[in-house]
């Protein structure tokens, strides 16, 4: 039995550690506090490409750190920030107690990714992982779901992919497992298969697998 979980917007809550980080920034560069607000709003939800997002931020502030000082300084730091969601580490318990693998399968920058599965506490909980710029190939390609299943111990057949994006709905129908959407208040978008089942959060969908 296996459980593929993505990442970001999923096990964890990426927004909650990019705010931690913001709120950081500003009192660290000695900014009003309201512009975690902007530094929030310009990164697109991870969506806008780091260069262009600390280009940004060092054009507003006037900063003398280059991109590659502000974006070490970044990734060594905002990924330790990021929390699990609730009920998420008590979930993955439940399920390996339960007999299930659990991997996590996850598009972005190696190191990123490793520092928010160990610092959240997630990785303790889970039996692998495939993160696309080590493998070189990103979701919804299958190939990263097998890479992860590999990682858990287990194949893919008869099991479950959980993710907030459409890759991952669409990456895991096409793996051969069930899926669940997280919608994060959204509806799904219009065309192709959706996800088998939509839920709240991630915990929501520990318990519809384990029913």
């Amino acid at each position: 039995m296996l459980a593929l979980f993505d990442l970001d917007g999923t096990l964890a809550d990426r927004h909650a550690g990019q705010l931690a980080w913001a709120v950081e920034f500003a009192a660290d560069h000695g900014l009003d506090p309201a512009e975690a607000d902007w530094l929030m709003a310009a990164d697109g939800n991870g969506m806008v490409p780091k260069e262009e997002y600390f280009g940004l931020v060092r054009e507003r502030y006037g900063l003398a750190a280059s991109y590659d000082e502000l974006w070490v300084q970044y990734r060594d730091r905002q990924p330790t920030l990021v929390p699990a969601y609730d009920g998420v580490l008590d979930g993955l318990k439940q399920l390996r107690a339960a007999g299930w693998r659990i991997g996590v399968v996850t598009n972005g920058y190696e190191d990123v990714q490793t520092l928010t599965l160990t610092s959240s506490g997630i990785a303790e909980h889970v039996d692998g992982w495939a993160i696309s710029a080590a493998e070189n190939i990103r979701k919804p390609d299958v190939g990263l779901f097998e890479i992860a299943a590999a990682r858990a111990g287990s194949a893919l057949g008869d099991g479950w992919m959980v993710g907030d994006s459409e890759a991952d709905i669409v990456g895991g129908r096409a793996a051969g497992l069930r899926t669940a959407w997280v919608r994060h208040g959204r509806e799904w978008p219009a065309g192709g298969h959706g996800p088998d089942h939509v839920v709240a959060a991630a915990a929501d969908a520990v318990r519809l697998i384990l029913r």
